[in-house]
């Protein structure tokens, strides 16, 4: 019997996968934390980044001044290691922090949030090419209710925003079209409503772990596809959640405020945590629904960090621990072993 190119070209893809994500079963973790420039803006928690083209832009957030909230933002030259200061928010848009962000057709767009006061639900649209540092203006407001700490994600040229909390915590999603400025309710995730969680997209579908409901943190973890707008569980993300013990779920997962990045097909959490500052990374690989524990982010412990890749190559930056806050900005090469002389 011949196979079909079909068949051969799925096989090889799954391969590929199984081998871009490690499957090292060794006692020492795997993964190289690489510290580089640090970030130029005021050290934050709580921020936002999109990523257009070659750059990401970092900006909102909270810097430990009493009710006051931050609106600047920082574009960031990946291949130059470098940052320059682009347009804030308009003077009319609240600074912010646990706003979302997500970028579209060239454009970012960053919406939601808390002013120290209010939460809010006002959408700003960055058009980069306007003028040397871009330029902000106001776009359809965000259709839900008034919130922060909801998570934010775009696939193909429309943006999802969901969960947060506006006083209590939230499972409801929102797609927004870009090109008709509209927004339109979707499915709702399905399992505990939450806020602080974490979302990546691998292959044109979106993975949801952590964060927290009440004063649970959340175990449950699912995954959107928008051609079906439809949520389909994974496996729960918590320690010895099965039988079958031809496989390692001695995760340690659960928590809030985790940065999530992607790269060679595979997404990775790390920093925040259950209550505290964290360090931990955690590799996902979508094949098999499997997460191996890597190297400990090498920076300080944090939480809020933002995360973001660009050419498939991950960063991490900001956030806060116990007053502490963080400008350093860190790679991650999950393939090597750790180097302390990085």
């Amino acid at each position: 019997m011949q196979l079909s190119k079909t068949f051969w070209w799925i096989l090889l893809s799954t391969l590929l996968v199984f081998t871009a994500c490690d499957d090292d079963d060794d006692d020492e973790l795997l993964g190289n934390w690489v510290e580089l420039g640090a970030f130029e803006g005021i050290p934050r928690t709580d921020a936002v980044v999109f990523v257009i083209g070659e750059y990401a832009y970092v900006g909102t957030g909270y810097n430990g001044e009493e009710d006051e909230r931050l609106r600047d933002f920082w574009r960031y030259d990946a291949a130059n290691d470098s940052w320059r200061e682009v347009a804030s928010l308009p003077a009319e848009a609240p600074a912010r922090n646990g706003a979302v962000a997500f970028s579209a057709n060239g454009k970012g767009y960053v919406g939601t949030g808390y002013d120290g006061e209010n939460k809010l639900k006002d959408f700003w649209e960055f058009d980069p090419a306007q003028g040397d540092s871009g330029k902000w203006i106001q776009a359809s407001d965000f259709p839900g209710t008034a919130r922060y700490s909801a998570i934010a994600f775009s696939i193909d040229d429309k943006g999802y925003v969901g969960t947060g909390y506006d006083g209590n915590r939230l499972k409801d999603f929102y797609r927004f079209d870009v090109s008709t400025g509209n927004w339109v309710q979707i499915m709702s995730i399905g399992g505990s409503k939450r806020r602080d969680a974490a979302v990546f997209v691998l292959e044109g579908k979106a993975y949801v772990f952590t964060g927290v409901d009440n004063s649970n943190y959340v175990t449950d973890a699912w995954v959107y596809d928008p051609e079906t707008d439809n949520w389909t569980e994974k496996r729960e993300i918590t320690s010895n959640t099965n039988d079958d013990e031809s496989y390692d779920d001695e995760y340690s997962l659960k928590g809030s405020n985790i940065a999530a990045f992607t790269m060679n097909g595979c997404g990775y959490l790390t920093t925040g945590g259950a209550g505290y500052a964290g360090n931990s990374t955690w590799e996902y690989n979508p094949i098999t629904d499997f997460w191996e524990e890597k190297t400990n982010f090498e920076g300080s412990s944090r939480s809020d960090a933002v995360a973001f890749t660009i050419n498939n190559k991950p960063y991490v930056t900001t956030g806060n621990s116990f007053g502490y806050y963080f400008d350093d900005v860190w790679t991650f090469y999950p393939d090597e072993e750790q180097n302390d002389y990085d």
